[in-house]
């Protein structure tokens, strides 16, 4: 388990960007966190390590965006509005979890019992006490 520490929303954004560009074709990132705890943030930040140039966003109403883009493919999950877990079969979750890209899984709590086995537990976490742009975020290996 790692714990980074992040003061600013620039901070946060490189943490992801770092990531983005250690990213490996077919690993699965879950991220946990409440609204507004810079969740998008941190994701522009791996979109930007993949070498995606084109706007994120998150699909909060599609549940996946795809860009294709970078150097290799980058399927960005938004689980939170999901009513149901068959209705990620109907969008044919396996082919993104177990493809060729990298999957990034927002809200992933509601879908525990899909979630691939091996993947990538990444947490990020506000502490009012410590300043209004600090993160606290926690990334483990499962």
């Amino acid at each position: 388990m790692t714990i980074i520490e992040t003061n600013s929303w620039e901070e946060t954004f490189a943490l992801g960007e770092k990531i983005g560009q250690a990213a490996q074709p077919g690993e699965v990132y879950t991220l946990i966190g409440d609204l507004g705890v810079g969740k998008t943030v941190f994701t522009q930040g791996i979109a930007k390590g993949l070498e995606i140039e084109e706007p994120i966003n998150s699909p909060t109403f599609t549940i996946v965006q795809v860009y294709d883009e970078g150097r290799m493919p980058f399927y960005h999950f938004d689980v939170y509005r999901i009513g149901d877990i068959e209705e990620m079969d109907e969008i044919g979750y396996e082919d993104y979890f177990y493809g060729e890209g990298l999957t990034m899984i927002e809200w992933s709590n509601l879908i525990e019992e899909i979630l691939p086995e091996h993947r990538k537990e990444i947490t990020i976490e506000k502490d009012l006490e410590k300043g209004f742009d600090y993160r606290k975020i926690t990334i483990k290996d499962l």
